[in-house]
């Protein structure tokens, strides 16, 4: 795949994932529960999960103009993806929580593959922050 072209699917990707991340989590916890949603009626952490997703999603959209610009953003959400998803893997083998190996755990892992495979391949390596 060109870069151009990988360029212009990595930013469907981002306004997509944006998206559901903004809404879709939140609705997919109302829809099926025992795939999105780690507790039964009303959750103080499921409000939390979902509000700095809903954050994210927008910070997703808005890098969709300039995925360059953002790269850490994005590679920050790859990982990010990574890490929970590894996670969240092995707390649903507890009773009960089965059902989010077929929604939420692969979702997350979707978004790494998805959007790691369409980053620019440009050789440049993000700059590192300088300390005082």
């Amino acid at each position: 795949m060109s870069e151009t072209n990988r360029l212009k699917w990595l930013r469907v990707a981002l306004v997509a994932f944006g998206l559901i991340f903004l809404v879709g989590l939140f609705l997919l916890g109302l829809v099926w529960p025992s795939g999105w949603s780690w507790h039964t009626g009303y959750s103080d952490y499921y409000l939390m999960i979902v509000g700095v997703y809903a954050t994210l999603g927008l910070f997703l959209i808005a890098a969709a103009r300039d995925p360059l610009a953002n790269r850490s953003l994005i590679q920050f959400t790859i990982w990010s993806s990574v890490v929970h998803g590894l996670i969240m893997t092995f707390q649903s083998f507890a009773p009960g929580s089965h059902g989010h190996l077929m929604g939420d755990v692969p979702a997350l892992f979707l978004v790494a593959v998805v959007l790691g495979a369409l980053m620019p391949r440009n050789g440049k390596r993000l700059p590192l922050p300088v300390t005082p």
